[in-house]
């Protein structure tokens, strides 16, 4: 399932195992390449931890490639979420809860003249929600190397099923399918800028709403009820992304992007983000910042007038109408193990992402219907709660090196 907001954190990536190929890809290959080629030879070891809206995420992160000859190149992943959960999702219909996402990954990329060949499978597991993705692309190289263009294809199959009172529920039963197309083409315009551009469409069919989540309705003054939600069984969206990088003299560089999202269901969003990457020495340093504007689905809505008010019913809160802005730093650190010399060098990096999340049409409604059954002491009438706004941190440390 693709979404609207292509930022890669936990907020958004839960039970999305499309992402792991994101994950797998994103450690070895820049968004700009200049010319087919293979991912260098490395591993790479990572550490991260989301924290905000009470939901809490961490876990390590593996990563190893190595070419087989000099023209194949072979990289396994493995990925691990733990996630304490009291969101504000859950707060008003559910529990809290804890669970553990597993997720693995075998990717292969073949060098064949001025094309390179990738493929790939993932699979991600966690206790009610089963995920295998397999992906599929194929880039070359065209005019001396100064345009590179590239196609892609992934298919996933998930299982989704429901836990009551921990414990899987033997009734439930759902699938969701998903196919993505990609194309896209980097273009070397002079001797320090290069340009790309990306497009995508992904269909999904199935079961594409939580079993979790509910939406409320009024019933009296100052009264409200809560029912289940109700999706459509497809999803059809679209992106299109335009991303520039220009280097600078100190092998400096600067990133300037941008990413329009539309799908079937109403939803827009609009993406725009600016990155400096300066090396001083053994030190990189880089730092980004990146803001997000979504409207909301048609069948969104925070308060339904009544219940079974529309055919197509929802509260989740990532269809809601919100802006996002978030702001990274990050630091690396070459050096060189003694002894070893079957290591040309490895790096030691950080990377602080504070994130802020404000809703227009997303309120938050724990203060009229309570948390996890217990009743305010003084509740709001339905519909005059504050808006909810969210905060977040997201930490990566890594380690890596290169052979």
């Amino acid at each position: 399932m693709q979404t609207a907001d292509s930022r890669l954190t936990p907020f958004t990536i839960s039970r999305r195992a499309r992402v792991g190929v994101a994950l797998v890809l994103a450690c070895s290959a820049a968004s700009i390449s200049p010319a087919t080629v293979l991912p260098e030879e490395r591993a790479d070891v990572m550490y991260h931890r989301y924290d905000g809206g009470d939901v809490t995420v961490s876990g390590p992160s593996v990563l190893v490639r190595k070419n087989v000859g000099e023209k194949l190149s072979i990289a396994a992943n493995y990925y691990t979420d733990f996630v304490s959960s009291a969101s504000i999702d859950v707060q008003t219909s559910a529990s809290p809860y804890d669970e553990t996402r597993n997720q693995y990954s075998l990717s292969a990329d073949l060098l064949n003249g001025k094309s390179v060949y990738s493929l790939g499978y993932i699979r991600s597991s966690e206790s009610d929600y089963q995920a295998d993705t397999a992906f599929f692309g194929v880039s070359q190289s065209l005019f001396g190397d100064l345009t590179t263009i590239s196609f892609g294809y992934r298919y996933g199959d998930n299982d989704i099923g429901r836990n009551v009172a921990g414990v899987l529920d033997p009734d439930f039963n759902e699938q969701m399918k998903t196919q993505g197309f990609s194309a896209g083409v980097s273009q070397v315009l002079t001797r320090n800028m290069i340009l790309a551009l990306n497009y995508e469409v992904v269909t999904d069919e199935g079961f594409l709403r939580s079993p979790y989540r509910s939406v409320r309705y009024i019933t009296g003054p100052t009264t409200q009820a809560l029912q289940s939600e109700a999706y459509p069984r497809t999803r059809t969206s679209n992106a299109a992304a335009l991303r520039g990088k220009y280097f600078l003299p100190w092998r400096a560089a600067a990133e300037l992007g941008y990413r329009y999202y539309r799908d079937t269901w109403g939803v827009r969003g609009h993406t725009a983000d600016l990155g400096y990457t300066h090396p001083i020495g053994k030190w990189t340093l880089d730092g980004s910042v990146r803001y997000y504007r979504q409207d909301r689905a048609d069948f969104y809505r925070d308060l339904y007038p009544r219940r079974d008010f529309a055919n197509f019913l929802s509260r989740d809160k990532e269809l809601a109408t919100y802006d996002n802005l978030t702001l990274t730093v990050g630091a690396s650190y070459d050096f060189r193990i003694p002894r070893m010399a079957w290591i040309d060098r490895s790096s030691a990096s950080i990377r602080y992402s504070f994130l802020t999340v404000n809703y227009d049409d997303f309120r938050d409604a724990s203060q009229s219907l309570g948390k996890f059954g217990v009743l305010p002491d003084e509740p709001l009438a339905p519909g005059t709660e504050p808006l909810y706004k969210l905060d977040a941190s997201v930490l990566q440390i890594f380690f890596s090196i290169w052979f």
